[in-house]
């Protein structure tokens, strides 16, 4: 048996901290569920001062992420959702539906998942405890609304809504990494053409110009002194890029460092205004679907901070759980946290205000979605004009370089 400490809540949404001895992370949750307490973190407590296990260190949390990552994408996820929630309710039993997607899913780890999920249920686990088994897949998000909706008798209902949540935010998800990841393929396909040009192509040219016996433009002269050096020294840029993106994954793998990298992307010219209309979409949506399937405000808070996606969020989270503890209004600390935009603040006010916290924050997420969508599509629209403009201005000042010296003779010539 080895020791873990734990975050529970008690039933009036007080947190609770402490060890205790369990086989593994399941058995402390099971424990602390017999005794009342709903668990929001189990980990593992090291056995000595002086050990340190591998699996702690951020190297081996990166690559462990970035093996398990894309195991079942959301696309898959919001797919299962959607099919499930249409079996159950055309009014098949639940294990008949699993039992079916099983069948008919080609994802290997979501089919995996499903299979052990339908021996639990056979077992006599209900599903929300049959998917805790398999966090990696199905996030306290997902788990916490399974429960609540068998919990309330409207299963079907709550799949419904999941499977919506979760194709809004794999389309939102999907539109900010694409108006991110163009630009950027772009260019590193333009950096890659150049390097080649570079590294194979000016030192023909090179050669060629050394017969001539006369000085080369200022122009050509720079581009064959930048080529010559690429050639001898083209891994130190290499391996200044590669240093630069494993020193940031070390990096961001750290609470602190996460924070600081999320709080430098809200502030990106351009590209911060978008991400910070995601993350506020993101909370909202996750907020109000948690809420309107019947979660307690304080677990729904706890749910909504584990899964923001946005360290500077989820900090946010933290304090206006604090508050609502200690009785203040959702809209109040809010309003201390410049990522919350004034409209936002207000239109949760008035849900507040209204009893109708979460269809307001529904309708908030929606608002921001449909900026998020119109910004994309601008931002689309403004760069690709720029990338061209910028790539043909790469190319033809190598191009002009290369044949400033054979005009230059053929001048001579005349």
């Amino acid at each position: 048996m080895a020791l873990y400490s734990y975050k529970a809540l008690d039933k009036s949404g007080k947190e609770i901290r402490g060890n205790i001895e369990a086989t593994g992370e399941e058995a402390v949750v099971e424990r602390l569920r017999s005794m009342g307490y709903f668990t929001t973190e189990v980990a593992r407590v090291k056995s000595g001062v002086g050990q340190m296990d591998l699996a702690d260190l951020p190297i081996f949390k990166w690559v462990s992420k970035a093996i398990s990552r894309g195991k079942v994408n959301l696309k898959d996820l919001s797919a299962f959702t959607r099919q499930l929630a249409t079996l159950v309710g055309a009014g098949l039993p639940l294990l008949r539906s699993l039992q079916i997607l099983e069948e008919q899913v080609e994802n290997r780890n979501l089919k995996d998942a499903i299979h052990s999920m339908i021996e639990s249920v056979e077992g006599g686990s209900t599903l929300s405890e049959a998917m805790a088994k398999h966090p990696r897949i199905f996030n306290r998000l997902y788990v916490n609304m399974i429960k609540a909706g068998e919990l309330g008798g409207a299963l079907e209902t709550v799949l419904e809504r999941l499977a919506l949540f979760s194709e809004k935010s794999a389309a939102v998800r999907s539109k900010v990494k694409g108006a991110m990841w163009y630009p950027a393929v772009v260019i590193t396909i333009a950096m890659t053409v150049v390097c080649i040009i570079m590294i194979f192509v000016v030192p023909k040219f090179a050669e060629m110009f050394s017969g001539l016996g006369a000085d080369l433009p200022v122009l050509t002269q720079y581009l064959i002194d930048f080529s010559g050096w690429i050639v001898v020294n083209w891994w130190k840029p290499l391996a200044v890029i590669i240093g630069t993106i494993v020193a940031l994954k070390l990096f961001t793998s750290t609470e602190f460092g996460a924070y600081v990298m999320d709080r430098i992307k809200l502030r990106l010219p351009i590209f911060g205004t978008i991400l910070q209309k995601s993350a506020v979409a993101r909370f909202a949506r996750t907020f109000g679907t948690l809420l309107d399937t019947g979660v307690p405000i304080l677990q729904a808070l706890l749910i909504v901070k584990d899964t923001s996606g946005n360290e500077v969020i989820s900090r946010a989270t933290v304090d206006i759980h604090a508050s609502i503890r200690d009785g203040d209004t959702i809209s109040e600390p809010m309003r201390a946290f410049p990522v919350f935009p004034p409209l936002v603040v207000h239109m949760i006010a008035v849900g507040e205000e209204t009893g109708a916290l979460d269809k307001m924050l529904i309708k908030v997420a929606e608002a921001y979605e449909r900026e998020v969508d119109d910004a994309v599509d601008g931002l689309a629209k403004l760069i690709e004009p720029l990338l061209i403009v910028m790539l043909g201005g790469i190319i033809g000042t190598v191009v002009i370089a290369l044949y400033l010296p054979i005009f230059s003779v053929t001048n001579a010539i005349k």
